[in-house]
């Protein structure tokens, strides 16, 4: 899969894996077991949620077709549903806490930029944006 960086306005949210297709949308973070605090799962054409058969609880941010924040959900425990409404176009999954450390808000712009595969010395170019 391939991975993105999601930044707000304030701070760098996370490094996530970009759920795409049909299987990795469905599959999600099943079989894991825990997300570093750092880490997360952006899954697009996404508008709810289901933690049935996973091993910890997450954080959940909603995002409309422009990547602003139209909801949030903190602590989602394993075996819930959660629903974005009828605005969310993706959802990013977070470890549990995430909202508190990062303080996402609704209403927030996220911007989004691929991660570069040229060295960590080499200079790059990015720029940020949902449909990159």
């Amino acid at each position: 899969m391939r991975e993105v960086l999601i930044k707000s306005s304030e701070n760098l949210l996370c490094r996530a894996e970009v759920a795409e297709s049909f299987w990795n949308r469905g599959w999600g973070l099943l079989g894991r077991r825990g997300l570093p605090a750092d880490r997360g799962l952006w899954i697009k054409s996404c508008g709810f949620v289901h933690t049935f058969a996973m091993r910890f609880p997450i954080d959940l941010v909603y995002l409309d077709e422009d990547g602003t924040v139209v909801k949030t959900c903190s602590r989602l425990q394993p075996f819930r549903f959660s629903l974005g409404g009828r605005n969310a176009c993706s959802v990013i999954e977070l470890p549990a806490g995430s909202l508190n450390r990062t303080r996402v808000k609704v209403g927030q712009k996220l911007v989004f930029a691929p991660i570069s595969e040229k060295p960590a010395n080499a200079s790059s170019d990015l720029k940020w944006s949902l449909a990159e």
